[in-house]
């Protein structure tokens, strides 16, 4: 602001000068060509023209001189040469403007009375400098207040507009990893600071909701493993109590075994849940031949039913994709009905692992979950299971760039199935 209204004032006060020197100009020329003409026609001299057309009249002043630098005739009281030697000479060749003393002064060589003379008109420039002065000193007085009012309402324009970030950023400061179902007060007005409230809005909305969904995780987690570790926990204390031996032994031995080993299980299940959250579940990609896979789960599941799969290579895990279409086939075993297919199809650049049963497939509110940690199927389906078999299959999906679907087929069963680039 102090540039503009310094460049604004240097323009002001040179343009006033340049105009007031303009107008000056104007008269001096208007004025010698008035003499210009009186001299040619006068005989009496320029004081009789004077007073015949006022040409001495005000703060004007005129003066003929010869080329030698006399004076030929002036107005009342001037008697010396108003010109030096050098300014005759400049003044002969052309119409020449000289400032002397504080006037300006206008030269104009004319042939009058048979004679080469030089008409000289002058005026006072103290008119003008008092005027540009004034100016000057009104623009030195009042560029500086106007720069405080200018500063004063430009503070308080920002500290208005900037008021709704503060109240945002104090709200922010009292919200604690605890309280983030609390939300930042939006500005009024529709603008950028409004639209930035909205975003960092729904930005702790996602934070609440994936802090919902960690506590959820944590809390199924641990009722999951609380089971098999008081299964196992009896065992131990039965065989630590009752000293079994022989075949009581034996069974109570095998029990505690099996609860270690799905406690287990879970363990690792949970793990590669835990791997996925973080973009870090080990993905060791083989070419492999889509017959093979489905092959491979064949045998290790012979209750199911494998399907001509299309002859085509492509990159994935196969320790991995074995793990996801066993979660898949198991799922189909337990909830479904026979017979379960495991079939193959490639569609739009991706190859589609497709693991059908011949159940009553999923309740329909249900199917928008399926994928999630945890999640069961009412009673029709069954239960007994932890709710991780399918959600792994999605990270697994989701880890070689892919992802996992879920749909009741129009005859009837479920339809479970991964899709990853081909």
């Amino acid at each position: 602001m102090a540039a503009v209204l310094a460049a604004t004032g240097l323009f002001l006060y040179f343009s006033l000068r340049g105009d007031l020197d303009h107008a000056i100009g104007q008269g001096l020329r208007s004025r010698t060509g008035d003499i210009t003409a009186l001299v040619q026609q006068a005989d009496n001299g320029l004081g009789g023209a004077a007073h015949a057309r006022g040409a001495g009249s005000g703060s004007g002043f005129a003066q003929i001189l010869d080329r030698s630098g006399r004076v030929f005739d002036a107005t009342p009281g001037l008697h010396r040469p108003l010109l030096r030697a050098a300014d005759i000479r400049a003044a002969g060749a052309g119409v020449t403007s000289f400032d002397r003393a504080g006037n300006r002064l206008l030269a104009t060589p004319v042939r009058a009375q048979g004679r080469e003379l030089i008409v000289v008109a002058g005026t006072s420039l103290a008119d003008r400098d008092k005027a540009v002065a004034e100016l000057g000193t009104r623009l030195l007085i009042g560029g500086p207040v106007a720069l405080l009012l200018a500063a004063a309402a430009g503070y308080a324009l920002a500290s208005a507009a900037l008021r709704p970030v503060e109240s945002m950023r104090a709200r922010a400061a009292a919200i604690s990893p605890d309280e983030l179902d609390h939300r930042l007060p939006l500005a009024r007005n529709r603008d950028e600071l409004h639209r930035l409230g909205e975003t960092l809005n729904a930005m702790l909305a996602r934070l609440e909701a994936g802090q919902q969904r960690e506590r959820a995780f944590v809390a199924d987690a641990s009722h999951e493993l609380r089971n098999p570790l008081a299964m196992l926990t009896t065992e131990l204390e039965l065989i630590a109590r009752d000293r079994p031996t022989g075949p009581d032994l034996n069974g109570a031995l095998a029990s505690a075994i099996a609860e270690a080993n799905r406690l287990g299980g879970l363990t690792g299940d949970l793990l590669v849940l835990a791997q996925a959250d973080s973009d870090r579940i080990p993905i060791v990609k083989e070419t492999l031949r889509v017959a093979d896979v489905l092959d491979a789960v064949g045998r290790r599941y012979p209750e199911v039913l494998v399907e001509r799969a299309p002859e085509l290579d492509f990159e994935a895990d196969p320790r991995r994709l074995e793990q996801a279409l066993g979660n898949m086939a198991e799922n189909a075993l337990a909830y479904g009905a026979a017979p379960v297919r495991i079939s193959a199809v490639v569609r739009g650049g991706q190859v589609e692992l497709h693991v059908c049963d011949s159940g009553s497939g999923f309740p329909p509110d249900f199917l928008g979950q399926a994928f999630e940690r945890f999640a069961r199927a009412d009673a029709s389906r069954g239960s007994g299971g932890t709710g991780l078999g399918l959600a792994i299959v999605a990270a697994i999906a989701a880890g070689h760039g892919g992802a996992a679907h879920a749909a009741n087929r129009p005859d009837t069963g479920a339809d479970v199935w991964i899709a990853i680039p081909a």
